[in-house]
């Protein structure tokens, strides 16, 4: 019975590691093959996905990637996230969500704050103002919006608001390919049943971020979960992304990797915000 466990083991990591194969190299394709050149870029270091290269790529183009201000709503443990790669780079923000965070946060800190709180229409704006004073900042220069639910509605109360970063990264809801327009009934309460009843679609994004000046430059090719909109002051560098919205949508693939190199640790995520004694202590150097 042990020899047949551990052979049944054995064939169960084989399987798996053939699941993560076969998915690397359909998304490599689905990068190199995309018409939008700028999915090339794509690469996972923190990001869910693919994430992390596209948001690196874009903010290279503005010229805005040794220093910024982010924020990120819906971060889950704090582990795995759209703006811990800003982190990375010196960037100062703060995240909100609902969930407890697996990493230890410094409450004196001023380049990093988590606010936990359940977003609505009601208290989004103050939350915003909250943390940015938490960080000692009054602009923006990224916002990461991925709540599962009533993103479009929160995403249009923070443009009206008169914020304008200058890259904002939104998930949409890949089931509804352009030009369908779809959008949830907004209802503070809304939690996803992990159905495909939530967010909005590319196009009805599309026309809400056109409204305040926005252009779409990107859908990550490895989910077809996130898109991502530049303010129009940086369209001419962008010149080679198509202007047509069908050929930069991709369609749902939620296929996670099994692995995905060594396991995270919360001690780099620590070190990286500046909440690891390793971090906030000088060196010495004799």
């Amino acid at each position: 019975m042990q020899v047949l466990s551990t052979q049944g083991r054995q064939v169960g990591a084989a399987i798996s590691g053939l699941f993560d194969l076969t998915l690397h190299h359909q998304t490599r394709s689905a990068r190199t093959d995309h018409p939008n050149p700028l999915n090339r870029y794509g690469k996972k270091c923190f990001s869910q996905t693919d994430e992390d290269g596209l948001t690196l790529e874009i903010l290279k183009r503005i010229d805005c990637l040794k220093k910024g201000v982010y924020i990120e709503f819906g971060v889950g443990d704090g582990t795995e996230n759209n703006t811990l790669i800003l982190a990375s780079l010196g960037w100062k923000g703060f995240w909100v969500g609902g969930d407890t965070l697996r990493i230890s946060i410094d409450p004196n800190s001023d380049r990093f704050a988590y606010l936990r709180d359940w977003i609505t229409l009601d208290n989004i704006l103050p939350l915003v103002q909250q943390g940015l004073s938490r960080i000692s900042s009054t602009h923006i220069d990224v916002i990461s919006l991925d709540l599962d639910g009533n993103d479009i509605y929160f995403a249009e109360k923070l443009l009206a608001s008169g914020l304008e970063p200058k890259l904002f990264i939104v998930e949409y809801n890949g089931k509804f390919p352009p030009p369908v327009e779809f959008q949830i009934v907004y209802d503070a309460k809304h939690s996803w049943k992990g159905d495909d009843y939530f967010g909005a679609s590319l196009t009805s994004f599309a026309k809400l971020f056109e409204r305040f000046g926005y252009r779409l430059v990107c859908c990550n090719s490895h989910s077809g979960a996130n898109a991502f909109f530049v303010h129009g002051a940086y369209s001419a560098a962008f010149a080679d992304v198509p202007a047509d919205i069908e050929k930069i949508y991709v369609g749902p693939r939620y296929f996670p990797y099994r692995k995905f190199g060594h396991p995270q640790s919360v001690r780099t995520i620590e070190q990286i915000l500046g909440s690891h004694p390793a971090q906030l202590a000088a060196p010495d150097v004799g």
